[in-house]
């Protein structure tokens, strides 16, 4: 994590016209000013206030969406009904900053079922299910997230979650370090206090090993997104299926014979170009990493420079986590009609502030769709300003979060009971037996079953027959896109 000063990642909420600030693009909006949640007062069948979410009274639609997510994650929800009696998580109070979604939702009640109390806000300004935040303030989860918040709305959501008399965090449950970053600054005695930290994403687990390396990690982290849980499944399968769903629904946009770059080969990279290529677009890719480089190559995929192809693209799709991978010269050159969005976890990966210029008129065209458009008429399509494509503009599969969120509750509930002098101040991987677990638990919704080793077998392999069954250097490699 960097000395560097907190800011939010930029951004403008829907209702805001530019024009007032002379250095700004020209901005065309159709949408009504409404009242910012935190001028509210609301109240839920309880009394309680202890929330700020858009509008409380949407709490029962809220249910109906955390229903139906449940339906496709009974893996979660059988985590849930076995832990509950014993209580795993009593006594702890978790803060979380996730996206907040049906799948999340049924998340953060599987760890209040387990005994904890929770307070929770938004890791992006976009991805939040409004009526799904209702729902959860409605039982009594403080949740502080709406829809289109903007950067000030952003830190006091998190500093509301985090600055509350009468309770103090104990855990941290992150997505992006946000949280994380904010409590480590501005809360500094809370922070030495937390018995761990679990993150799920690439950007806040950069973030942790940077505090590590610079001897600043007082508590324990449990790195989530390198579990195979995690990579193999949420950023390669989830990443696959939602791709396509947030381009079609911003753009209705045909995939057959377009030219598409994906810069960035890694789990969602290969994702990405599997769906593409599925439909008939002509992928090629950019990579820093000559193993990355050399898989995509093996995938059948052409690996190219961004600058000597940008001109030619229908499509550029970012998944590296980086900073400027897209720039405003790049953006330039682009032809018109090009399609350009984000499908990495922060929003610094094209660099939309370059286009906030006198020259160039933003128009919107429909909810989380910009039109850029140059002096010579030419357009390049933004999608979500720059954020998280699929989060922000669709919805993902709750199959596949119930798995990483399944490893998430296992990784809080390690965290939270382990033995002093378990875990020091330090980020670590979850232990292959719990990852080993998490897929069991998921296996039933398949009707598959596992073959069982003798123990003749297991002896001959040095296993123990219940596992683990891989040594923490094996690397689970998925098949070429062919096969998948």
């Amino acid at each position: 994590m960097s000395e560097e000063p907190l800011k939010a990642p930029s951004h403008k909420p829907d209702t805001v016209s530019l024009c007032a600030d002379p250095t700004a693009a020209s901005y065309t909006d159709s949408s009504d000013d409404e009242t910012s949640p935190r001028e509210k007062t609301q109240v839920n069948s309880k009394g309680s206030s202890d929330f700020c979410v858009k509008n409380i009274k949407q709490a029962e639609f809220g249910r109906r969406e955390i229903e139906i997510a449940e339906q496709d994650m009974s893996a979660l929800i059988s985590l849930r009904k076995r832990a509950q009696g014993e209580k795993p998580l009593a006594g702890a109070k978790v803060v979380g900053c996730t996206h907040i979604t049906a799948q999340t939702a049924v998340l953060i009640e599987t760890l209040v079922a387990l005994g904890a109390q929770c307070r929770w806000t938004a890791c992006n300004i976009y991805s939040t299910q409004n009526e799904v935040a209702a729902a959860l303030a409605e039982i009594g989860v403080a949740v502080f997230a709406w829809k289109g918040e903007s950067e000030d709305d952003f830190w006091w959501c998190i500093d509301r979650c985090v600055n509350t008399e009468g309770w103090q965090a104990n855990m941290i449950l992150d997505d992006g370090g946000d949280l994380t970053h904010w409590v480590y600054k501005k809360y500094p005695s809370v922070f030495k206090k937390v018995q761990g930290i679990v993150e799920e994403s690439v950007t806040g687990v950069h973030r942790l090993y940077q505090l590590s390396k610079a001897g600043k990690l007082c508590v324990p982290a449990m790195n989530v997104n390198d579990s195979v849980t995690k990579q193999k499944f949420d950023n390669l399968y989830c990443c696959r299926e939602s791709i396509l769903d947030g381009l079609k629904r911003t753009t209705d946009v045909m995939f057959g014979g377009k030219q598409v770059v994906v810069c960035g080969y890694g789990e969602v990279g290969k994702g990405c170009c599997s769906a593409l290529k599925a439909l008939g677009a002509i992928v090629c890719v950019t990579e820093i990493d000559p193993i990355c480089a050399l898989q995509a190559c093996m995938d059948g995929f052409k690996v190219v420079k961004l600058n000597e192809v940008v001109r030619h693209m229908d499509m550029v799709i970012t998944c590296t986590g980086n900073k400027n991978v897209v720039t405003r010269e790049q953006l330039d050159r682009m032809k018109n009609g090009c399609i350009v969005c984000n499908m990495g976890h922060s929003n610094t990966e094209i660099d939309v502030a370059s286009l906030r210029t006198p020259e160039l008129t933003w128009e919107r065209v429909r909810s989380q769709v910009d039109h850029i458009i140059w002096p010579d008429g030419k357009r390049v399509i933004l999608l979500a300003e720059g954020r998280l494509l699929n989060l922000s503009c669709s919805t993902v599969p709750s199959f596949v979060l119930s798995i990483t969120a399944t490893t998430q509750a296992l990784a809080l509930i390690e965290l939270y009971n382990a033995p002093e002098g378990r875990y020091r101040q330090d980020v670590y991987l979850l232990p292959k037996k719990m990852d080993e677990y998490v897929a069991s638990l998921h296996l039933p919704n398949f009707d598959a079953h596992l073959t069982e080793l003798s123990d003749e077998q297991a002896k001959y392999m040095g296993l123990n027959k219940n596992g683990p069954f891989k040594p923490n250097y094996y690397r689970y490699q998925h098949h070429s896109t062919q096969s998948e």
